[in-house]
């Protein structure tokens, strides 16, 4: 479903934008993917609305059949790029899981700003980005995620999540219809 209408009290959450990870080889040149963070970012900012920074400094300490890509990050990994130029009013958030909000306070949070609605952009489309739309919708926020605001390494991933199982969490849409509707709520 296309996205349709942004609660007042919208969070823009930006999932592992950082140093450590966007010289991945993606799908999606990610340098369109943090072109249209910033311009959420720059709308969000000037409506006042809450902004969300996510990176990963870890993972979840289960076992896995399939090795984990690196054991230990090197330093400067987890940095959030300088193109999301992290503002005082950001909310930063370090996590060591998939999502956002698992082992987190985000969701406390956000509630205490108010937010009953979140917009998702972010690296990687099956697995931080889902995760964290997962959570957003069980902790009961609505979701909206900017799907050119987002790519995978994987593109069957990226396919599989933005037909099968974003559609379940919320609605979608690109970083302009999205921009649209924040600029007819401020009209």
């Amino acid at each position: 479903m296309p996205v349709t209408t942004l609660d007042p009290k919208t969070a823009l959450i930006v999932v592992d934008l950082q140093k450590g990870i966007v010289s991945s080889p993606f799908l999606h040149p990610v340098t369109d993917v943090i072109k249209n963070t910033q311009a959420l970012l720059a709308t969000f900012r000037e409506l006042h609305l809450p902004v969300v920074l996510v990176n990963v400094t870890g993972g979840a300490p289960g076992r896995t059949e399939q090795p984990r890509r690196l054991a230990t990050f090197p330093e400067g990994f987890a940095d959030l790029i300088p193109e999301l130029d992290r503002q005082p009013n950001d909310i930063v958030v370090t996590k060591r899981t998939w999502g956002a909000f698992a082992s987190t306070d985000l969701e406390a949070q956000l509630k205490t700003h108010g937010v009953t609605q979140v917009v998702i952009t972010g690296v990687a489309t099956g697995t931080g980005v889902e995760a964290t739309a997962r959570q957003a919708y069980e902790a009961g926020f609505n979701v909206t995620l900017a799907t050119d605001a987002m790519t995978d390494l994987r593109p069957e991933a990226h396919a599989y999540s933005l037909a099968h199982v974003f559609p379940r969490l919320g609605e979608t849409g690109s970083t302009e219809e999205i921009i649209n509707l924040l600029g007819k709520r401020s009209a």
